[in-house]
């Protein structure tokens, strides 16, 4: 063994290239496998905890109170399947206003409960304590009212003028209401002729949504028709609540993949050629004594060696890159000790040493069935005639003996030509498909951020009053003059160089069945033009209409050309939904109608935003200067439009693949400078032979460089439509993966004037890897080259 070890060491030692290409291929595997496995586990796992703990509800079910009783409920929970139930509730949409100001809040949805369990869906009590009498409330920390012990929420809207003090704040963890309160505090909280009761339900087995949907139709079949008029399953709010994470996994997977592939192809390369040019070496080890099987394992060994570094370091990369994105997901349930999981890594060791030592293995088994005096006869050139009518096709070209000699060099060795091309190949796959993500990502940020816009008059912040305590004695500061839409509006009209221009305003509802709010955007005017991306349907073209982004859907189980009911208003809106949007804010909870559809609900629409797109030759500063003289006496200000930062999210998906992508390049040029090494220390000889011809030693490095020409133009080529096919695939993964659908606008970033310089980043990779070999060529003096054998 100790003699073993000596050879192990010593041929790590001496292929000082091969070892760091082993090594960094291994690491980007490792790094990306890690990261890519560390946050498919994770992105879970709070939810998870949170829910077994909680008994959460599989299935929460609003129901209409004028058409269902409290007993006739009470019998659904003997329903097939059903193994706990909780309620009925009393519910209620309300409106609050924060310590008594004027402003309103949001919708809000409030249910009644004498205790927070533990029969189904236990809230988790996170800070004071729950009602223990009228008057008293706890809010939702996931409530769009900032909680604070102590404040007083007032409903001037309801008879009898209620105030309730806000005496804990919780977390339900299938997120069933917004805010809880006694059931005798209800009757003073529900209009009349409104309410409705809420039941929760846990299933036996509810592990898909379509058991999902079958425990919702046996436990609603026995009740009235269009009794229940919301429902909301588990799995929908799991997915919202791993969104965070989910959206890397799809990419880094295929890095993963890629790296894997990549380490295996190299790994087989490096031992197969050291075995090819060390059968001498193998010859004496079998004459001095050594096995077949130790000659395989030493070997193996010397692949293992550098593999075993590179997994170490893709380990410690891997945690690296994993801290920025999970400590996003720690903000959702407030935990915070999310790391890797132990069994993550060492499920990445063993399958990537496992694969390594396999692929050495089966790529060092020639070099224990060679019998010695095979090996000890063989030499380590070529075959003479190989390649030869390559050398005198390029011979006939109108090119430079150097070039023409460089062209042939790849039919000499073809083996060794399609492993650099194959590790070119990867690299220019992970370019072209970062350059695409990178696109991608690009276009959904304009679906976000509707820039299309060149100048836009912000709307006014709303003032939701104090969420707790003051900031003490001392004068008010000075209030901005309230905004008034319809004057800014005007002066937008009257202003020279405006063009098209439309006004949006935004108030929040509720939907039935849904906890949370809904923000609803009312344009006055063809917003159409306004950077809004339509997935499926079409756009709004009256009142009534309204077109929602995918999660919405997901969420309500609605569908293009269904209609869904706005709650929280002076009075219910419905409208009918006659397209899918691209827009990933608020979770996608949004709607988007004409203002004319909420005139009677909602007809003082103040918090309204202005976008103007100016007309041709108008300098958009000059029109903002000269607009802001007219509209800041009005308590508005405009500003130039544009695209804002993309967010942390899209910041931290760019910075991940850009790393990668380095990596898998490095690896991929490494690759072709270990073949091209091999390949210049294989022809010492023949280039002093060419030296003393007269060969310049510019001349040797061009003839080195043009050796991988073919080699990188034709994987190049290849690998730049594999690349946009992998885009293909991954990019709609990571939209599902956060519930968006994307449409073709997104998807078809790739142009033809771009493909070609993807295309030639095939030569690039090639060309740099090749310069190393190319120099040590050049600087080789032309004697030693004639002596070396």
């Amino acid at each position: 063994m100790s003699a073993l070890g000596k050879v192990v060491r010593s041929g790590v030692g001496r292929r000082r290239v091969q070892t760091l290409v082993i090594g960094l291929a291994t690491m980007m595997a490792v790094a990306a496998s890690v990261l890519g496995g560390s946050l498919l586990v994770v992105s879970g796992a709070p939810f998870d905890d949170a829910f077994a703990e909680q008994h959460g509800a599989h299935l929460s079910v609003q129901f209409d109170a004028g058409r269902v009783g409290a007993g006739q409920l009470e019998k659904s929970k003997g329903s097939e399947g059903v193994s706990a139930a909780a309620g009925p509730f009393r519910t209620a949409t309300v409106t609050p206003r924060s310590d008594g100001r004027a402003n309103p809040g949001w919708p809000m949805t409030v249910v009644g409960r004498g205790d927070p369990g533990p029969d189904g869906d236990e809230v988790a009590l996170l800070d004071g304590r729950w009602p223990t009498r009228s008057g008293e409330i706890a809010l939702s920390a996931n409530s769009s009212v900032i909680p604070a012990m102590g404040m007083k929420l007032a409903f001037p809207d309801l008879p009898g003028d209620p105030t309730l003090t806000v005496v804990g704040v919780a977390r339900s963890v299938t997120r069933t209401a917004d805010a809880w309160v006694l059931p005798s505090q209800m009757p003073a909280l529900t209009a009349p002729g409104s309410g409705g009761y809420q039941m929760l339900y846990r299933f036996a087995d509810a592990g898909t949504a379509k058991l999902i949907t079958a425990g919702a139709k046996g436990v609603t079949q026995s009740l009235p028709p269009r009794a229940a008029v919301g429902e909301q399953s588990w799995l929908t709010v799991k997915k919202s609540a791993e969104q965070d994470t989910a959206v890397y996994v799809p990419f880094l997977l295929a890095f993963g993949a890629l790296g894997l592939v990549m380490s295996v192809l190299i790994v087989g390369n490096v031992v197969a050629t050291a075995v090819g040019t060390g059968t001498r070496r193998i010859g004496i080890l079998k004459a001095a004594g050594f096995t077949p099987a130790q000659v395989v394992r030493a070997y193996v060994g010397q692949a293992l060696i550098p593999a075993a570094a590179g997994t170490a370091l893709g380990v410690l990369a891997g945690h690296l890159l994993a801290v920025p994105v999970l400590a996003e997901t720690e903000e959702v349930y407030g935990t915070s000790s999310l790391g890797i999981a132990p069994w993550v890594d060492l499920t990445v060791i063993a399958g990537v040493l496992g694969l390594v030592a396999a692929t050495a293995w089966g790529s060092a088994l020639r070099a224990g069935r060679l019998r010695t005096v095979d090996a000890l006869a063989v030499g380590r050139n070529s075959s003479a005639g190989r390649g030869r009518w390559a050398a005198r096709l390029a011979g006939r070209l109108p090119l430079p003996r150097p070039v023409a000699l460089g062209l042939a060099r790849p039919f000499a060795r073809p083996a060794r030509a399609l492993a650099m091309g194959t590790a070119v190949l990867f690299g220019t796959v992970a370019v072209t498909f970062t350059v695409g993500m990178g696109a991608s990502l690009g276009q959904v940020m304009k679906a976000k951020a509707h820039a299309a816009a060149d100048v836009v008059v912000p709307a006014p912040m709303p003032d939701l009053g104090p969420q707790g305590p003051g900031p003490g004695p001392g004068p008010a500061p000075e209030k901005q003059p309230k905004a008034d839409p319809a004057a800014v509006a005007a002066a937008i009209k009257s202003a020279a160089g405006t063009g098209k221009y439309y006004s949006a305003a935004t108030v929040r509802t509720s939907v039935s069945g849904l906890t949370g709010t809904t923000d609803v955007t009312a344009f006055t005017g063809d917003a159409s033009w306004g950077g809004y991306t339509m997935v499926s349907g079409r756009w709004i073209d009256k009142p009534g209409e309204a077109v929602v982004p995918t999660p919405f859907l997901a969420a309500t189980g609605a569908r293009v050309g269904d209609t869904v009911t706005l709650n929280g208003l002076a009075e219910p809106v419905t409208v009918r939904i006659v397209g899918e949007v691209l827009d990933p804010r608020n979770d996608g909870m949004q709607v988007f109608t004409d203002a004319s559809t909420l005139k009677a609900a909602h007809p003082d629409l103040t918090e309204t935003s202005h976008h103007i797109a100016v007309t041709s030759g108008t300098e958009v500063a000059a029109y903002v200067d000269a607009l802001n003289k007219d509209v800041t006496p009005l308590g508005a200000t405009a500003r130039a439009g544009g695209l804002d930062a993309g967010g942390d999210m899209v910041g931290t998906l760019n910075a991940l693949s850009g790393i990668l992508t380095l990596m898998l390049v490095a690896v991929a040029a490494l690759g072709v400078l270990n073949g091209v090494l091999l390949d210049t220390r294989e022809r010492v000889r023949e280039l002093g032979v060419h030296k003393a011809l007269g060969m310049t030693p510019g001349q040797t490095i061009a003839m080195v460089l043009t050796s991988v020409v073919v080699t990188g133009l034709a994987a190049g080529a290849m690998g730049v439509p594999l690349g946009v096919a992998l885009h293909g695939l991954v990019l709609p993964a990571m939209g599902d993966s956060v519930g968006l659908r994307l449409p073709e606008s997104v998807l078809a970033v790739y142009h033809g004037a771009e493909l070609l310089p993807l295309a030639l980043g095939g030569l690039l990779i090639a060309t740099l890897g090749a310069l190393l070999p190319a120099g040590w060529a050049a600087r080789a003096r032309t004697a030693t080259a004639l002596r070396t054998e």
